[in-house]
């Protein structure tokens, strides 16, 4: 895929900010199209451990936009709130459907796409105390099965924004971004 790739981050008050971050960090570094977009009513989000940050849209303003690649931050509050949200899953059930790129990382996989039947079938890793909700947990950092990547939470949140910089914009890009970490890829 190209550099002119999209990618929505959903966020919900308390989610985690960490890997947020991270994420939003990484593939802007990748040089990749990133909006961060909320389905809380106001844009400043309370993150997880008193990070407080500011989304780009409402997702609620961003309905009818084609994306990439939609990527789901932890944190359980946060996760829980985005599985409850029917605008939301609408979205991911009409990506996964279609076979369109999601990505969930931490309390995410289990309380937004296994709560919602979207990894029926599907290997998929996130948060260990969440194993039990994912149909066929693995004890991996990173784990994609077709177009649903997961991953396991804030310490793997750069291996988990390298791997999607590698879907997106391939192994040179993920490369590049990992030299400029210090990061081995």
């Amino acid at each position: 895929m190209s550099s002119q790739a999209t990618v929505l981050v959903v966020v919900a008050h308390g989610s985690e900010s960490l890997e947020t971050i991270v994420i939003v960090n990484l593939l802007r570094r990748a040089e990749l199209a990133v909006t961060v977009a909320t389905i809380e009513t106001t844009t400043v989000i309370d993150g997880t451990r008193g990070v407080r940050f500011i989304a780009d849209e409402r997702l609620a303003d961003l309905q009818d936009r084609d994306w990439t690649l939609v990527v789901l931050p932890g944190g359980a509050g946060g996760a829980a709130a985005l599985g409850r949200h029917p605008p939301l899953v609408s979205l991911l059930e009409a990506r996964n459907e279609a076979d369109l790129p999601i990505a969930a990382i931490c309390a995410a996989p289990a309380l937004v796409l296994a709560a919602n039947g979207l990894l029926d079938g599907r290997r998929a890793t996130g948060y260990p105390s969440f194993r039990e909700w994912l149909p066929a947990y693995v004890d991996a950092a990173v784990v994609r099965d077709a177009h649903i990547t997961t991953s396991q939470g804030p310490g793997t949140a750069i291996a988990f924004a390298l791997d999607l910089i590698e879907q997106l914009a391939g192994t040179s890009r993920r490369d590049a971004v990992a030299a400029g970490l210090l990061v081995a890829a």
